[in-house]
């Protein structure tokens, strides 16, 4: 199926949405996956505390942010990748809060993007009692990954959505939503206040 669209996870230092400490960023192209892309975030400094909680879930310290780049500072990188794609990304809430606190925190655009959320799609397309991310993904016949690796999370939303448009016999991320009665949701370009 020629679906198109990026699949984009982040991981947080703390329970703040602005405290992103790393994003991984997954495109695909006619149903496949064709290019990967990830680093690390160095949370801004109101809200830059690592919680014990969520270093135990991803294994991202301190130290290991220190000489990355700032919210700010990667965006256009981020943009960039993301191009006119559909966003996809499990419980695509938390993301693309992420990025909208971020913005604010950091005073910068918040980016204009259309994006799904892939939790939405797995609820239309499988019978499984949980649809928590690994569970979602091993319905869609992928196998075991990194679980709270940005980069690994966001290869897993991408391939539950490609199944699910092999499924539902989706030639494109519209006809999907079409075939799912999900909504495509539009995260909008926020003018600065100064």
């Amino acid at each position: 199926m020629p679906v198109d669209f990026t699949a984009i996870d982040f991981e947080t230092a703390n329970g703040h949405a602005s405290s992103a400490c790393s994003v991984g960023l997954v495109r695909v192209r006619d149903g496949q996956v064709v290019e990967r892309a990830d680093w690390l975030i160095k949370p801004p400094a109101s809200h830059a505390e690592f919680q014990h909680f969520n270093i135990k879930i991803h294994g991202i310290t301190p130290a290991m942010v220190e000489h990355a780049r700032e919210w700010a500072e990667q965006l256009d990188d981020l943009r960039d990748f993301l191009g006119d794609d559909v966003a996809v990304a499990h419980n695509a809430s938390f993301d693309m809060g992420v990025i909208r606190s971020a913005c604010a925190e950091t005073i910068t655009p918040i980016p204009k993007l259309r994006y799904l959320c892939s939790v939405q799609v797995s609820r239309k397309t499988y019978d499984i009692p949980s649809h928590r991310l690994p569970l979602a993904a091993a319905a869609a016949g992928y196998g075991e990954f990194a679980h709270h690796n940005a980069s690994a999370d966001a290869e897993a939303c991408a391939a539950i959505v490609i199944d699910a448009a092999r499924r539902h016999g989706a030639a494109n991320i519209a006809e999907l939503v079409k075939a799912t009665g999900v909504k495509l949701h539009a995260l909008k370009a926020i003018p600065l206040k100064l």
